[in-house]
């Protein structure tokens, strides 16, 4: 029988995991690619492939199949989603045909909020909780560029059976993705959370990379206060990430290049949407719901909302 995947969003991270597995795949009779992207990108993907350029490598894939037209993608097994957590409702609900109870959809999105969206839209499929550690990025449609060879894709649920975890790991193992199931992903996805909520925050608040951040004390004093009012947050939300974790993500933050940014600090500058909402609003939010304090975030969210508005 057919395992037929989908992966939404063909940018830096869906068209990495797509172009590995489209090109693992594309003689088997067990194993369909399917690339969803947006309307206008489907007819250029179908001509050209995807290009996934890593290092000097330079590979190009074509899918069993690229549309964005849901009677055309017909039911799917699973579902990896890798738009910007903003588009994640509008961009599924198009494909509710494709989604059944059988369908495992994983999640590859910055935040933790994407999930809850994800269950409230289709509470019979199985949906996993997932991240992805990888540079990757669009140089131009149809072309990714990938920051080295170095990648790690966590991931994992409860309620989801180990045999459908593992057969799901086995596929992506063997398309040279490096993967892992995990017990406790919530745990493994909110540590993520914590590095990039304050990192985005912060380098999109000050418009400065990390290089200059960590140069200047009062910049400092606000990345480790955002961390820290994080970690109560969580905490009090019930996510252990266990003992020392400031101490790792700060040596860390320390350790990356000088002109280091976010992804958010970058549609910031395009003036376009931001994932805002998702890494600095939801932590005040939760912080107002648990009745702690995060000045540091509700400065900075104050300053998001009055630019997005």
């Amino acid at each position: 029988m057919i395992t037929r995947i989908g992966i939404l969003g063909i940018g830096g991270v869906g068209g990495f995991i797509g172009g590995r597995l489209a090109a693992a795949y594309a003689n088997s009779d067990d194993i369909e690619i399917v690339f969803i992207p947006r309307p206008r990108k489907v007819e250029l993907l179908r001509s050209r492939g995807l290009k996934i350029i890593v290092d000097t490598d330079e590979t190009v894939v074509h899918p069993h199949l690229v549309s964005a037209d849901p009677e055309e993608i017909g039911v799917l097994d699973v579902l990896i989603c890798s738009t910007k957590s903003y588009d994640i409702v509008s961009a599924l609900q198009p494909l509710a045909p494709c989604i059944q109870a059988k369908t495992l959809i994983l999640p590859l999105l910055n935040g933790v909020d994407s999930v809850e969206h994800i269950r409230e839209m289709f509470p019979r499929a199985q949906v996993a909780d997932g991240c992805i550690y990888i540079v990757a990025r669009i140089l131009e449609p149809g072309v990714i560029k990938v920051g080295g060879y170095s990648h790690a894709l966590h991931f994992g649920g409860k309620g989801i059976s180990s045999e459908r975890l593992e057969k799901l790991q086995r596929i992506l193992s063997s398309a040279g993705i490096n993967a892992a199931v995990h017990d406790h992903i919530k745990e493994v996805v909110w540590e993520k959370f914590f590095f990039i909520s304050a990192l985005a925050s912060l380098t999109s608040y000050l418009d400065l990379p990390v290089g200059k951040i960590m140069e200047n004390e009062e910049y400092k004093d606000m990345l480790k206060g955002l961390l820290s009012e994080f970690l109560t947050v969580a905490k009090a939300s019930g996510i252990n990430l266990g003992e020392g974790i400031f101490e790792k993500v700060w040596d860390k933050m320390q350790h990356l290049p000088y002109e280091t940014t976010s992804s958010m600090h970058g549609d910031f500058k395009k003036g376009g949407q931001t994932e805002y909402r998702s890494l600095t609003k939801y932590i005040c939010d939760l912080g107002d719901s648990l009745n702690i304090e995060t000045p540091v975030y509700d400065r900075i969210l104050k300053a998001f909302t009055a630019s997005q508005n």
